[in-house]
């Protein structure tokens, strides 16, 4: 396992939507997450690897993420870090891109960087070093209070993609995604169609997850698509199983359904 450090005095991303994703009070945020895990209700499965999360406003997606994050219970005292993984909606560049930073701060403290890992990504040239793309991004931080209430202050190696491929995504993921490493895609599904639409499209996108068919999966099915796609690969070479957790849309929250936003969730398991 990795080891956890002490993060005083280390360069430190400070968190950017606090307060707009999700409550910027830290005992508001804790009591929203603690109350979102229990109605997730139990871990359908044991042995879980990792999981596919949406990333929009806690209010929005929260419950679907949730759904996710219960399911990683079995691996309390297990895991030794996780790699969060998503897209850059910001900043437009080629490759992957890790932080020079050593911490992640959200209003529930923070976690550390596995910057041993990092640096064998880039000594690889599966990523580089750039914090233009994780300054606004939104898409891992929002993941960061699941893991803080599930595993405390957990190391992470935090993994933004930008024009890339889906299999070199994979390769990222495959030097990572240890026995003792909880993987975390970050990723919405459709965007802005009409209800009944985006159920549709979301339910064939799910279907697509399920059967392991990345190649059909593109920017317009899911925002975090190259991430998806390059677990769904890594997933299929190593044998794992996945299961879909929930799917629904923003309409299903708020009632309006012109434009919505599609959340799903799902977990991967070692083969029974």
């Amino acid at each position: 396992m990795v080891s956890k450090r002490n993060c005083v005095g280390l360069p430190r991303r400070a968190p950017a939507v606090a307060g707009l994703f999700y409550p910027q009070s830290a005992e508001t945020l804790s009591r929203t997450i603690a109350d979102l895990l229990a109605d997730a209700g139990n871990p359908k499965r044991l042995r879980p690897r990792g999981v596919i999360a949406p990333h929009a406003g806690c209010a929005y997606s929260g419950r679907v993420a949730a759904k996710a994050f219960a399911n990683v219970r079995p691996l309390r005292g297990q895991v030794g870090r996780a790699v969060v993984i998503g897209p850059a909606h910001f900043v437009p560049f080629r490759g992957m891109a890790a932080p020079s930073d050593a911490v992640f701060a959200t209003p529930l403290g923070e976690l550390p960087v596995d910057v041993a890992a990092i640096e064998a990504l880039t000594e690889e040239t599966l990523v580089a070093i750039d914090d233009r793309p994780h300054v606004r991004e939104h898409a891992l931080e929002v993941e960061l209070p699941f893991l803080q209430a599930m595993f405390g202050d957990l190391p992470i190696v935090p993994l933004l993609f930008g024009s890339t491929s889906a299999g070199a995504v994979a390769a990222a993921i495959a030097r990572v995604w240890t026995d003792d490493t909880l993987l975390v895609v970050s990723s919405d599904l459709s965007h802005f169609e009409d209800y009944a639409s985006a159920c549709r499209h979301d339910n064939h996108t799910a279907a697509a997850i399920e059967a392991f068919d990345e190649v059909v999966i593109g920017p317009a099915d899911a925002c975090g698509q190259l991430a998806v796609r390059g677990a769904l690969i890594e997933a299929a070479r190593r044998g794992l199983d996945i299961e879909r957790l929930a799917l629904c849309n923003s309409g299903d929250i708020t009632g309006e359904g012109q434009r919505v936003v599609g959340y799903g969730a799902w977990a991967f398991y070692a083969s029974r």
